[in-house]
């Protein structure tokens, strides 16, 4: 027999193995309808494809409409139970922990470390968790991050050139404003060079670990970023040590009662600059598009934040009651976050067999909870597929329940930090409108793979008034 007889004899072999060990041990489950696809790739190869159009919801809404909301795949090497139905959405994340495991592979692990915020499970992640959301809650922003953040996105703002890549101006405002409220750091030439470590360690998310140079290119940046913030942290403890105190997050693990050890916080921060920087500034990015493509709506947000700012000079800074003042805006926030989230939704490892709806998710399988299934689905949203942020003004357009919009997660790994992106967010829009105005220089689209960006970085002409005057420092 030929040597290549014999290795297709020997996949046939093995596809059959795979076939009969998969029926029998399925058989006592009624698990969710689908289809497995082709043996060993499954059907990983139809959802990288939908991903990289301009339109991944096929992948998903054909999927629905054969076999319903809840349905059976087989992606990225593992049986998956996919979930569009808002109910079982719910379900799986406030089981987090008792029937449901966050499970992400060793790649993502060596990027992040392993105490990091989302790797961490059990008691450590629930008490690293109140920890993270009690310095981004409603009294720490208002009392000491607004004043911050208004300063720092000005600074940036008014530093534009007359061209300039949004996303990539985002980042460095998001990234600057972490940087602030983890370690009380100004911005300056030692955190633009941490910042550029950072887009070659985010790259690494969305790579192959094997073979891969932006994969090495990626561990080899996580390195001198955690070497860093090691050399921060150290300083810390012995400014601490002299009866020196700053009111940041750095100074609240490094006088917590059981203490962290270094790597536990280098680990832990290193993960809470990736998602400042990549979700927000992204969310940014795409709310200033989609208000572009719907004049409308921008002349709204204009008029809205110019009745803020004439009652004031342009050096003052926004306060608490003028945010919250900010009633369109935030319908604005959430239309962009219900369409184009950068969160499509989430994976976890069911801990035991689970019965769900009538059907059995098996033990060992992951499912795939998509956010991004039910904020476009017409039976939630009216003509879901549209940017209309009026929708959220009388809920008119919207079925609001809680586990219909759900941009920030839920149960215990609710996003820590929801409160102070749409502070960001709505800070930076009102800086945007009345400082400036802007033109797109080309084209752009929005693409979903590996994740949900503008191909292009959103390139803009940006037009700036006159007569405001721009500052030498941020601290201005």
């Amino acid at each position: 027999m030929s040597t290549l007889a014999f290795l297709l004899l020997s996949v046939f072999l093995s596809a059959m193995v795979y076939i009969i060990y998969r029926s029998y041990r399925y058989r006592r489950f009624r698990i969710p309808p689908g289809n497995f696809g082709f043996p060993l790739v499954g059907e990983t190869l139809q959802l990288i494809s939908a991903y990289k159009s301009e339109n991944p919801e096929p992948f998903i809404d054909e999927r629905v409409r054969r076999f319903g909301p809840i349905f059976t795949s087989h992606v990225l090497g593992e049986p998956t139970v996919f979930s569009a139905d808002p109910e079982t959405n719910r379900f799986i994340l406030q089981n987090e922990g008792k029937l449901f495991a966050c499970d992400y592979p060793s790649s993502i692990s060596n990027l992040l470390g392993k105490h990091s915020l989302l790797l961490m499970k059990g008691n450590l992640h629930k008490r690293m968790h109140s920890l993270t959301m009690s310095f981004a809650n409603y009294s720490i922003i208002k009392q000491h991050l607004l004043v911050h953040m208004d300063r720092l996105i000005r600074f940036n703002l008014d530093s534009w050139s007359d061209r300039v890549f949004l996303l990539d101006e985002a980042k460095k405002i998001t990234f600057d404003l972490t940087m602030k409220q983890l370690m009380s750091v100004d911005p300056g030439e030692w955190t633009e060079s941490l910042r550029k470590e950072y887009i070659l360690l985010v790259d690494g998310f969305f790579s192959l670990p094997f073979l891969s140079t932006t994969y090495r290119r990626a561990i080899k940046a996580r390195t001198k970023v955690a070497e860093a913030l090691s050399l921060v942290v150290m300083e810390r403890r012995k400014e601490g040590e002299a009866g020196k105190r700053k009111e940041d997050m750095l100074a609240a693990l490094l006088t917590a009662d059981d203490g962290f050890s270094d790597e536990q916080i280098v680990d832990f921060f290193v993960a809470l600059l990736v998602a400042g920087y990549e979700t927000t500034s992204t969310i940014m990015t795409l709310a200033v598009k989609f208000l572009t493509e719907t004049p409308l709506a921008l002349a709204q947000v204009k008029d809205e934040h110019e009745q803020i700012r004439a009652k004031k000079s342009d050096s003052e800074a926004i306060e608490w009651n003028e945010y919250k003042s900010m009633h369109f805006t935030q319908c604005v926030v959430n239309e962009t976050l219900r369409i184009a989230n950068i969160i499509g939704g989430i994976f976890r490892r069911a801990m035991t067999d689970i019965h769900i709806k009538g059907y059995t998710i098996p033990e060992g399988w992951k499912v795939f909870a998509s956010f991004r299934a039910v904020h476009l689905d017409e039976d939630h949203f009216i003509d879901a597929r549209t940017f209309n942020p009026w929708r959220w003004q009388d809920n008119s357009g919207a079925i609001c329940a809680p586990n219909v919009f759900t941009p920030f997660g839920g149960g215990p790994r609710l996003c820590p930090g929801y409160e102070l992106a749409r502070v960001g967010i709505s800070v930076f829009l009102h800086y945007l409108v009345t400082r400036i105005s802007w033109t797109p220089a080309e084209k752009d689209k929005l693409v979903f793979f590996p994740t949900t960006r503008t191909q292009k970085r959103y390139p803009i002409i940006v037009h700036r008034r006159s007569s405001i005057e721009r500052p030498s420092s941020w601290l201005e």
